[in-house]
C-alpha cells in the first residue's frame, strides 16, 4: 500500500510504500475511495502544539469513506463489499485515525468496527467522506448541543466547510436560518440553498431575533459579536478554531442570560444522520475534488484559503 506520511513539524509529507495492512480481530480493511483534506492536517504539518496528539510517523487523513475488503474474526456487523464511512475518533479509546494510527491518505486503511458507519447506496463516497468530519462536526453543535428544530431561528457564522453543512441542514429541518459571512461567494451560496437572511456583518444578525448562533469561524471577535447578536436567553455554540482565544463582554453574557458553550466533533450516530440528509437530495455543500497524488498540494491550497467548501481526494 502507498500513503502520505507525516514525520515531524514543518517537514513535507512523504509518499511511502508499506506492507498491506491486516485486520486485528475487531477491525476491517478498507479500500479508500475518498478522503477529505482538513485544516487539522495543516495544523499538524506546521504547528508544533499538535505534536502531542500525533503518533508520528503516521499516514494522515481522518475523513474517510471506502469499501470493506477484509474483516477481522470478531467483526459481525459488517462484511466484505460493504460501503462505509469512518467516524474519525474511536469512541472507546478516543484515538483518531490519521493521527494516532494510519489514516486515509492511502489506498488501504485498517479501521476498528466501532468507527464504521454504513454508507447508503444513494450517497457517494465523496459525500460519505465529507460527512465524517465536516458533516458530523456541524450536525452535533447544531442539533445535539444547540437543539435546533423546525421553526427555530438559527444563525450560522461562517459559511465555509462546516458552516455550509449546518446552514443547509438547518434549512432542510425547517429552521429559519441566518448566515453571516464576509465573502460574497459564500453569501450567494447561502441564498442558493434557501437561507432566509444573509449578512456580511455579524452585527446585522441581531435584527433576526436568533435563539441559537453557531460560530464556525472562531476568530476572536466573532464569538463576542455572536453574544451581542443572539436574543436574550439565547445560546451561542463555539466550534471554529480560527484563533484559540477570545475577549468577550461578560456583562452582556450575564445580564442577558446568554449560554456560551464549546463543541468539538460528534458521534457515529451523527454521521449516520448526515447521510440521511444527503439521501433527501437537498444537502448540497460545495465539495471540490482533487486526487490522491496531489494531496500535499491540496493542503497548501487549504492553508492559503484557496478552497471553497470542502476539498476531497477521490479515487475512481
Amino acid at each position: 500500500m502507498k500513503g502520505w506520511q507525516f514525520t515531524e513539524t514543518d517537514a513535507p509529507l512523504t509518499l511511502v510504500e508499506q506492507v498491506n495492512p491486516e485486520p486485528a480481530p475487531d477491525e476491517v480493511i478498507l479500500a479508500v475511495k475518498a478522503a477529505g483534506l482538513c485544516h487539522t492536517d495543516v495544523g499538524i504539518l506546521h504547528d508544533p502544539s499538535w505534536a502531542p496528539m500525533v503518533n508520528a510517523p503516521v499516514i494522515l487523513g481522518h475523513e474517510v469513506a471506502g469499501i470493506i475488503t477484509k474483516v477481522g474474526q470478531n467483526v459481525t456487523a459488517y462484511h466484505v463489499g460493504d460501503r462505509v464511512g469512518v467516524s474519525p475518533q474511536n469512541p472507546e479509546t478516543g484515538q483518531t485515525i490519521g493521527a494516532f494510527r494510519d489514516g486515509g491518505y492511502s489506498d488501504q486503511v485498517a479501521v476498528p468496527e466501532v468507527q464504521l458507519v454504513p454508507l447508503p447506496d444513494s450517497v457517494s463516497y465523496i459525500q460519505g467522506a465529507a460527512a465524517t468530519d465536516a458533516g458530523m462536526s456541524s450536525y452535533h453543535p447544531l442539533f445535539v448541543v444547540g437543539g435546533a428544530k423546525k421553526g427555530m431561528k438559527v444563525g450560522i457564522i461562517g459559511a465555509g466547510g462546516l458552516g455550509q453543512f449546518a446552514a443547509n441542514m438547518a434549512v432542510i429541518a425547517g429552521c429559519e436560518v441566518s448566515v453571516a459571512d464576509t465573502k460574497a461567494s459564500a453569501r450567494e451560496w447561502a441564498k442558493s440553498v434557501g437561507v432566509q437572511h444573509v449578512h456580511a456583518e455579524i452585527a446585522d444578525m441581531k435584527a433576526d431575533d436568533l435563539e441559537l448562533i453557531i460560530d464556525f469561524a472562531g476568530f476572536d471577535t466573532t464569538t463576542n459579536d455572536a453574544i451581542h447578536a443572539v436574543k436574550a436567553g439565547g445560546t451561542v455554540v463555539l466550534v471554529g478554531m480560527g484563533i484559540l482565544h477570545s475577549t468577550i463582554d461578560t456583562g452582556d453574557l450575564i445580564f442577558r442570560n446568554i449560554t456560551l458553550v464549546g463543541n468539538s466533533g460528534g458521534t457515529p450516530e451523527d454521521i449516520a444522520d448526515v447521510y440521511r440528509y444527503f439521501e433527501t437530495g437537498k444537502l448540497a455543500p460545495e465539495l471540490t475534488l482533487t486526487d490522491f497524488d496531489h494531496i500535499p498540494e491540496g493542503l497548501v491550497s487549504l492553508e492559503k484559503g484557496e478552497v471553497s467548501g470542502r476539498l476531497i481526494a477521490a479515487r475512481d
